[in-house]
């Protein structure tokens, strides 16, 4: 087999994969692979052996085989235009928390190389550094305070030395490796999540059903208070719009000499507080008396009932 015909094989192949995972998974995590090494990526396809499939692939191939599948597939079309960079697939079926999970912990340490993007703040901080004395000077060309205590420098105060989204300069990175600190951690990034048809930030995956149901609630009261100040009737408003109604016909009945069942009780309630005050008073009495037996049964124990029966016999 020539080249050429190899490699078209193997083009080939890699379609057939893709769009047996495509057919075979309803949900995708669109993950970034900067940094990421072949052994790393090893490690992740073993950590998620039996949760998802990892597929990497060249973006050219990956949008080719796609718009050729969108004749049985129209939502996979949200796809493409998250295929850009070094990214992957990671196919699943149910559990996505747990492959979520999965490939936030298999991450490696890394060194800060000159020119990277700090994905996040490095901070050195103070103490023994087991540089020599020496070396003070290169601290110093960073702005860095320090002394020198037993025979190494030590530096005084926590340095923010880079912040997150900032190049990593030649003299921030010797320090580190200086310092043997790798303040960096590297692994797949989940970008974005396709789910049966939907896309949706990773945000979303982490909210509880708590933080679901409130943000439910916020909208239906957001939809009702709309409706009500506009006048316009929805299925949020109209409760409101009866207990409103309600409330202004009892008090049309309070004031005039219309009436109805319900205004009538409370015409009556009205009249005489003090008689349904009275009775609804032994309802607490009741409930009290009714606790106190309860109290006795548990107090009892053998040496009080004998005190008990001595103190009658004294008095008898």
């Amino acid at each position: 087999m020539s080249g050429a015909d190899s490699k078209l094989a193997r083009k080939q192949a890699f379609f057939s994969k893709l769009i047996k995972l495509l057919d075979e998974y309803p949900k995708i995590f669109i993950v970034g692979a900067d940094n990421v090494g072949s052994s790393q990526m090893q490690r992740i396809r073993v950590g998620i052996r039996g949760k998802g499939v990892l597929l990497m692939g060249k973006n050219t191939m990956i949008r080719k085989a796609i718009r050729g599948h969108l004749e049985n597939n129209k939502a996979l079309e949200q796809i493409l235009p998250h295929v850009r960079g070094n990214i992957g697939f990671v196919f699943c079926k149910d559990d996505l928390q747990a492959v979520k999970k999965v490939i936030s912990e298999l991450k490696v340490a890394a060194p800060a190389k000159v020119g990277v993007i700090a994905p996040n703040d490095v901070i050195v901080p103070a103490g023994p550094t087991g540089m020599e004395p020496t070396q003070t000077s290169f601290l110093q060309a960073l702005n860095i305070p320090s002394k020198i205590s037993r025979g190494q420098v030590e530096i005084i105060n926590d340095v923010h030395l880079i912040k997150k989204g900032q190049k990593v300069g030649s003299s921030e990175s010797t320090l580190l490796a200086k310092l043997d600190i790798k303040p960096f951690q590297y692994g797949l990034v989940i970008l974005t999540v396709y789910d049966e048809g939907s896309i949706y930030d990773l945000s979303v995956l982490e909210k509880s059903d708590q933080d679901i149901l409130n943000s439910f609630s916020a909208g239906v009261r957001n939809i009702a208070a709309i409706s009500l100040a506009i006048g316009l009737p929805t299925v949020a408003s109209v409760p409101h719009s009866i207990i409103n109604g309600y409330k202004k016909v009892l008090g049309v009945a309070l004031a005039t000499e219309f009436s109805f069942p319900r205004a009538d009780k409370i015409k009556e309630i009205l009249k005489n507080p003090g008689a349904f005050a009275k009775a609804a008073a032994p309802a607490p009495a009741a409930k009290k008396e009714e606790k106190k037996p309860a109290k006795e049964e548990k107090k009892p124990e053998p040496e009080a009932e004998e005190d008990g029966d001595i103190g009658l016999g004294l008095f008898d």
